[in-house]
């Protein structure tokens, strides 16, 4: 069974694939104690069953895996970490009812365009059970959540932050650029004395030996990084240059495909990154709509059926030939655009909530349309005219801020997991 990512990457349209798994091996060959996690056991069923996951995986992707005995310490290492993150979580009260649960997996069944039935179906068949799976991803939403309350919720962005990274990377249109990269972390732990940090150091320049003398990069990564990525290869996947952290930023400019770079020294340790691939950008063109709308509010003493009345009412008024704004100044209770005869102005897609958004999509210019209920209430929109727009520059600005956040959160995130772990008590049995 695929190993699913955070939450961002599976609601963003991610298609899994469940290779079959090898027959469980006998539960009393299993049923021990491999770690002890604070108060918490891990168990060597669990590891079992996580190694056999992650070997189906690696056949899957066509990565070479490394030796078992490397691979199982890589393996245990992640379910030490899920475990501080869960345990921490429920300390938090952070909890994923089963209704937020199944809106995931029936998303998850969509995407793979199958019915929820159809993909229970299919994942028994694989050899994967679906009560496994739903408490699998149970744990994944957790942990998202977690990390987003704990780290995400915490990280500013300015705008004089974002004038400042346009600004630096105006001069090399970095910015404009996609960059495939694969990633390895030789860890330090925090606090590490003289002797750690070089022992890691030597470790960091024999990896890079190695890949240079002509070692396949995702086994190595499957064999020796601790960052996030590791058993998918070290594979950070396609990056805007923005989105590169701080640290790589300078560095992926001076590689072409298929470098790798020297060790780079951070606070959690020695990464080696590989420009795997890059690739440019073209200028981005929307389509904008101008729309125009009347909201009228349903509340204990405006039920839905009258306010849903009134608003046909008015648009009977507007197709008899009445002054759209005229009415909308009169009626509207949308206190933005009110006063302004219900004009939105230009919106760019994405602008407003589903059910508004759908309405006015299905709209040619012109048209009104029926009433329909959002979370503000009851509306009816008109769209004006469309146009397209070059949003270039709107989305360089956009993806600037989100590029700075989502950086701060990458080197946060790692920050906190690598405090999580060093604060803990880990006990492993032989």
């Amino acid at each position: 069974m695929k190993r699913i990512p955070a939450l961002a990457a599976l609601l963003g349209g991610l298609l899994l694939s469940f290779p079959p798994l090898h027959a469980a091996p006998r539960v009393e060959e299993l049923n021990r104690i491999v770690a002890v996690v604070d108060e918490e056991a891990i168990t060597s069923l669990e590891l079992e069953k996580r190694l056999q996951a992650i070997l189906a995986q690696l056949r899957q992707n066509g990565t070479p895996a490394p030796p078992r005995e490397i691979l199982q310490r890589q393996v245990l290492e992640r379910l030490i970490i899920e475990r501080l993150q869960l345990t921490l979580a429920a300390d938090r009260g952070v909890r994923v009812d089963d209704e937020a649960l199944n809106q995931v997996i029936t998303r998850i069944a969509a995407q793979n365009k199958l019915t929820l039935p159809q993909f229970r179906e299919t994942l028994e068949r694989d050899g994967v059970a679906y009560a496994d799976f739903r408490e699998e991803i149970r744990g994944e939403i957790i942990m998202n959540n977690l990390r987003a309350r704990e780290v995400e919720s915490r990280v500013e962005v300015t705008q004089q932050e974002v004038d400042e990274f346009l600004a630096r990377q105006a001069g090399n249109g970095n910015l404009d650029t996609e960059y495939h990269l694969g990633h390895i972390l030789i860890a330090v732990p925090e606090g590490a004395g003289p002797e750690q940090v070089q022992a890691a150091r030597a470790r960091a320049q024999q990896v890079l030996d190695e890949l240079r003398g002509g070692a396949d990069f995702r086994q190595l990564a499957i064999a020796h990084s601790s960052g996030q990525q590791a058993l998918q290869g070290g594979d950070l996947g396609w990056r805007k240059g923005g989105q590169l952290p701080t640290l790589f930023a300078d560095n992926v400019l001076r590689l072409a495909p298929g470098e790798v770079s020297e060790p780079l020294r951070s606070s959690s340790g020695f990464h080696i990154i590989k420009l795997l691939d890059k690739r440019g950008e073209q200028r981005q063109f929307v389509t904008q709509t101008h729309a125009r709308h009347i909201l009228v509010r349903s509340n204990e003493l405006v039920p839905d059926v009258e306010a849903r009345n009134k608003l046909s009412r008015l648009r009977e008024r507007i197709l008899q030939g009445e002054d759209f704004a005229a009415l909308a100044r009169a009626n509207s209770e949308d206190p933005g655009s009110g006063t302004r005869g219900g004009d939105l102005g230009w919106a760019n897609p994405g602008t407003f909530v589903g059910p508004f958004e759908q309405a006015m999509n299905g709209l040619k210019a012109g048209e009104i349309s029926e009433p329909f209920r959002s979370q503000f209430g009851w509306h009816i929109v008109q769209v004006v005219e469309r146009r397209q727009h070059d949003s270039t520059e709107e989305l360089k600005r956009s993806r600037a801020f989100e590029a700075i956040r989502q950086r701060k959160i990458e080197e946060d995130t790692q920050d906190w997991l690598r405090r999580l772990r060093d604060e803990a008590y880990v006990e492993y049995k032989d």
